[in-house]
This record gives structure tokens, C-alpha cells and sequence, in this order.
């Protein structure tokens, strides 16, 4: 063999040996790089995260389940004991017998153990029960509300023939049995399902929740107010003074603080809808009825503004629809606990600014 033929030889077998050893290392390193590549690992950490859409807290908005609408003794004697109502996402206040107030307590899902105390049914009650689709929680009744209740079969669960764990009276010294009773909300769905009554509600919830802070700038007539007064009898004011610090109004009775037994706390609320309507005797012992079906104007308070609002209900079990007396949409509330006033037109709705103090 020439030495040239030797040489091509040799340029070949360095040719194809160093052709190996690239593909080797291909094979062997690429992977590699492709699997640890820093510029991938980077450009995953620095996609823009999805933002988390903030919820309404004071009610699960997508809740299908029942409310349970309590009524709450409201007389001086009991109110010291009042239990459970800061964990109602609604409450109403009206005019029974002799001036005095009953409370009709809402609470869904938050379901607290002992709430009261609870005291017996009147028949213009049982409509706001209706428009929030509640089961109605009592002891006793009087005779109209036991009429209505049986007549309109409201889905109810009374304390007088239904004993604990749902209803049971608590060992108060010095107060009367009839100011002693009260219910147990977690334990009362046992006894709804035993009822066979209707589990999921067929209404949507009754106000319109913003989870963010409401704007109300632009609407008209809307003015600052740091005190409220609802006067509903002689010795029955309900009293309220604005916290701008926590942005909650807090509550008092006959300018007397409003307070939790349980927790010792002074009851405080966000949102606070007010208005009258005509109030009358229809029997005897002064038992009371009202003119709630209609309309009318009132206000709504939030955040130290108050901004006048205006009511329809078109019957009974219709949904009180309240809007803006500026634009005539519907009011959107801010986020936390609503108490809905409805006064006697004998009573009245005041309010000041601190600069009118």
C-alpha cells in the first residue's frame, strides 16, 4: 500500500472517530441542558400569577341552603341576655304591643348554639320570613300568627311542642321563665329534616352584597352622619354612633350600649336601612298590625353617609326591593350586617353630622 493510500485511510477512521464522539455527546449532554435550562425554570416563575377575586364574607353569596329567621325577645328585662345576634347576617326591628320592639334575627350557614332570647310569633313577621324563604323559629304565637302560619303552612318549628336540644331555658337569676328560653340553631336542622321540609331555598338572598367598598360620591343627597336615633316609642330608642376607625356603627338602646351576653361585646353593624310605616291595635291587648305592603322613602346608612333610599313590597311574600331615591336602581350594600328598621309613622328617624353635635 502507498503511503498516500495510507494516509486517506487514516484521515477517514479520524473522520468517522471524531463524528462518534460528537453524536455521543450529543446524546449524552443535550438532554441535559434542555431538562435544567435555567431560562425555562425563569420564564415559569415569572408568568403573572392570577389574581384571587375577593368574596362577599358575611354570607356565602352561592349558598342554596335555608335561613333561619328567630324572633328575639326585646324586653328590658331580657335584653341583657341577648345572645347569638352578632352572628345574624340580617335582623329586623318592628313595633309590637304596648311600644315595645321585637327583633326578627337572620342567620344562614353561621349557625351559633344558643341564640335568644326567643319569645313567641306576630303575623306581620312571618312576611319577612317569607321573603328571605326562612324557616320561622318561635316560642309560642299569638292568635293571628298562629292563624297565618297554619292558613300560608309556613315552614315554622315552635318552642311551646318542641323541646331540646332545639329550644331549652337557661337558669337566669332573678329573670322570669318567659325571658329564659332560647334556641339551638346547629341542632335545629335535624328537626327541619324530620318536618320534611323543603332543604334548599327558592329565593335569591335579599340584598345586593358588594365585596369591595362601595363609591356612593356620585349619587345626590348624600350626607355625612355620625349619630342615628329610631324612635319607636317613648321607651323604645334604638340608638347608633359611627366608629370611623372600624367603619361599623355601634349599637345602643335608649342610649344604653347594646351587649352580646355571651361575649360581653357591644353589638356593632354595617349597614343600617330605615323607614316608617303606619302602625295599629287590632285587638284588646294592643297586638299590633302594619302597613307594610307598598312603598315608600327611606334611608340608608353606611360608612358615617346617609343616602336616601326608597321600599316597594308588593305582598307578602314579595322581596322588599329597596333603591337609590337618586336613580331609581337598586342599592348595593357593603360588605357586613344589615339591621332593617321599619318604624311607626308615630315614631321617628333622626340624624346628625358631628359638626351639628
Amino acid at each position: 500500500m502507498t503511503k498516500r493510500k495510507k494516509k486517506m485511510k487514516f484521515k477517514k477512521v479520524f473522520v468517522l472517530l471524531i463524528g462518534v464522539l460528537l453524536i455521543a455527546s450529543l446524546i449524552i449532554f443535550v438532554p441535559k441542558y434542555f431538562k435544567n435550562e435555567p431560562q425555562n425554570a425563569s420564564k415559569e416563575t415569572n408568568l403573572p400569577s392570577k389574581k384571587e377575586e375577593k368574596k362577599v364574607q358575611i354570607v356565602d353569596v352561592n349558598s342554596k341552603s335555608r335561613p333561619y329567621a328567630v324572633m328575639i325577645n326585646n324586653l328590658a328585662a331580657a335584653r341583657p341576655y341577648h345572645t347569638g345576634l352578632k352572628n345574624a347576617y340580617l335582623v329586623y326591628e318592628i313595633i309590637v304591643e304596648g311600644g315595645i320592639t321585637r327583633y326578627l334575627a337572620l342567620f344562614k350557614d353561621n349557625l351559633p348554639e344558643v341564640v335568644g332570647s326567643v319569645r313567641s310569633a306576630r303575623h306581620y313577621y312571618i312576611d319577612y320570613a317569607l321573603e328571605n324563604d326562612a324557616y320561622y323559629i318561635h316560642w309560642g304565637w299569638s292568635p293571628q300568627a298562629q292563624s297565618d302560619i297554619s292558613t300560608l303552612s309556613i315552614d315554622n318549628v315552635n318552642g311551646l311542642s318542641t323541646g331540646t336540644p332545639y329550644f331549652f331555658r337557661q337558669s337566669i337569676s332573678g329573670v322570669n321563665k318567659e325571658h329564659t328560653g332560647f334556641a339551638n340553631l346547629k341542632e335545629m336542622a335535624n328537626i327541619v329534616a324530620k318536618k320534611d321540609y323543603r332543604a334548599t331555598t327558592n329565593k335569591a338572598l335579599l340584598l345586593n352584597y358588594s365585596a369591595t367598598p362601595v363609591d356612593y360620591s356620585s349619587l345626590e343627597d348624600v350626607q355625612e352622619s355620625n349619630t342615628i336615633d329610631l324612635l319607636y316609642s317613648k321607651s323604645y330608642v334604638t340608638n347608633y354612633v359611627y366608629d370611623a376607625t372600624t367603619q361599623v356603627y355601634k349599637q345602643s338602646v335608649n342610649s344604653v350600649a347594646h351587649t352580646d351576653y355571651a361575649t360581653k361585646e357591644q353589638y356593632t353593624v354595617k349597614n343600617i336601612i330605615a323607614y316608617q310605616v303606619k302602625n295599629y291595635s287590632i285587638d284588646e291587648y294592643g297586638r299590633q298590625d302594619i302597613e307594610n305592603i307598598g312603598s315608600g322613602k327611606g334611608y340608608y346608612f353606611t360608612n358615617g353617609l346617609v343616602i336616601p333610599i326608597t321600599w316597594e313590597k308588593k305582598d307578602r311574600s314579595s322581596q322588599t326591593i329597596y333603591k337609590y331615591q337618586a336613580n331609581g336602581k337598586e342599592i348595593k350594600v357593603n360588605d357586613g350586617n344589615t339591621w332593617i328598621h321599619i318604624v311607626p309613622t308615630s315614631g321617628s328617624i333622626t340624624f346628625k353630622s358631628a359638626e351639628e353635635e
